[in-house]
């Protein structure tokens, strides 16, 4: 298959698969004596692979570990376990940060009049 239809296929843009191999995630693409990029069943499941574990937020380095785990039929799953929870930690902090902003930015507008006078708590807050 070409870049083409490996993109098609994995939902992955030809753009982020030249970048994925670029970046050493997966193995560069053999090449057909035309010199145009060959790709195999096994690289669209790799490229499908990959969207997933963006789509749930997973750093390109933890899916370079992921995808090395996945590929090795002889894995603990422990090792699998804990890259999942050391990212869930960070989800969760991000998470708890961003409610503290939407908190913090609801109680501002709350309390800001929205009117014609210039006074607003919003302004004052930002330049503290």
């Amino acid at each position: 298959m070409n870049i083409g239809e490996v993109a098609k296929i994995s939902g992955v843009s030809a753009k982020m698969i030249r970048k994925y191999e670029d970046s050493g995630l997966v193995p560069k693409a053999k090449r057909n004596v035309s010199g145009y990029r060959s790709y195999s069943e096994n690289d669209v499941h790799s490229f499908r692979f990959i969207k997933t574990a963006r789509s749930l937020g997973f750093s390109l380095k933890d899916i370079k570990e992921l995808l090395s785990l996945w590929k090795n039929k002889k894995r603990a799953s422990s090792n699998v376990k804990k890259i999942a929870q050391i990212h869930i930690e960070q989800l969760e902090l991000k998470v708890n940060e961003i409610n503290t902003m939407l908190n913090t930015l609801k109680h501002l507008t709350k309390n800001c009049h929205g009117d014609d006078r210039p006074e607003c708590p919003i302004l004052d807050s930002l330049s503290e």
